[in-house]
């Protein structure tokens, strides 16, 4: 019996975020863990990520950083391509997403999920489980089709 390929996991930094360092940190972290990650790095828009996708449909997760705080302009086409069903896997943003009070970061959480982000992430550590939950659900899923 082969062993099972490794879940692959798209990564990024929103569109108009140069910011890398915890976007490599992250890749390394999760290449680490067992993940096959597919590293776009620094200003990758939404036609960048959907393109991806399509070359990785098993991706489990779309994981996309912002440190800018610009997270919600930059992923506006997001809500076009999953009504369209180009993104087929769950959406992850996690960072700085929103310039201004705490507050404004909770209305920047709502307004990312209006555009279709699966989850919202405040502490980095809570994405290694996140992302192994996602594996697990989609091998479930899989070994049910299989099975059938």
């Amino acid at each position: 019996m082969t062993d099972p390929e490794p879940p692959v996991v798209i990564l990024g930094v929103a569109a108009s975020d140069a910011h890398v360092v915890a976007n490599r940190l992250i890749a390394f972290q999760l290449r680490d863990l067992g993940f096959d990650v597919v590293n776009l790095g620094a200003c990758t828009p939404v036609a960048e990520f959907v393109e991806c996708l399509a070359a990785h449909p098993d991706a489990v997760a779309l994981v996309i950083g912002s440190v800018n705080g610009h997270a919600v302009e930059d992923l506006t086409p997001l809500r076009v391509a999953k009504d369209a069903g180009r993104v087929p896997c769950p959406v992850v943003v996690g960072g700085n997403l929103s310039v201004g009070s705490e507050a404004d970061d909770e209305d920047a959480s709502a307004a990312l999920r209006d555009l279709g982000v699966d989850h919202v992430l405040r502490d980095v550590s809570a994405l290694p489980p996140l992302l192994a939950c996602l594996a697990a659900a989609r091998s479930h899923r899989q070994l049910e089709g299989a099975s059938r």
